[in-house]
């Protein structure tokens, strides 16, 4: 569950929501092992390119143009870890200010605006993803379709947790949690 909503509702919960539940978690998954990996292998390709350099006077090539793939990947991860936790950023006053009804209303409204934006820009996002397709990287040779395809990855994964956002509180009874401060990272 994320830590900026609350359920409503006590027991169990319809098999809808459970379905949705585990890809929400699934998704969630995806983004730290896609975030992990990136982050382990340009860690270890920096630290043997480093190494190779400072005792043979030589490095790897492509160790400079990993990072050009790789780093979209590792933001794009982190932006669905963050949108599956709702630590992404938000205002809580207005919530606060609101009913519980109205709250419910809000929440919905801005997961309907995160689900059209994140559309809004898969849409667009087209041509850049066909122009792409004939850029590649010198040393690699790989088209920097791959790593514009992180787009894809994170807005696909805003969306469809906006979806199953807007299910948790229409099935699950959902809404901002009232405690922010019990919620906060800093």
């Amino acid at each position: 569950m994320e830590p900026h909503l609350h359920s409503g509702q006590r027991g169990a919960s319809p098999p809808v929501l459970r379905a949705a539940n585990g890809v929400a978690n699934a998704v969630e998954l995806s983004g730290k092992v896609i975030a992990v990996s990136c982050l382990a292998f340009m860690f270890v390709a920096l630290l043997v390119n480093v190494i190779l350099r400072y005792f043979f006077a030589g490095g790897i090539p492509w160790a400079y143009e990993i990072h050009a793939l790789l780093m979209p990947w590792l933001v794009a991860g982190g932006v669905v870890i963050a949108a599956s936790h709702g630590a992404n950023i938000a205002i809580t006053l207005l919530p606060g200010m609101l009913g519980e009804r109205g709250a419910r209303i809000l929440l919905v409204v801005v997961q309907v605006l995160i689900l059209v934006i994140s559309l809004s820009v898969l849409i667009s996002s087209r041509p850049i993803l066909i122009a792409s397709q004939y850029q590649s990287l010198s040393t690699l040779g790989i088209t920097q379709v791959w790593g514009y395809a992180s787009l894809v990855y994170a807005f696909g994964g805003m969306a469809l947790l906006a979806g199953i956002d807007i299910l948790r509180v229409i099935l699950g009874g959902q809404t901002w949690d009232r405690d922010p401060a019990a919620n906060s990272l800093s």
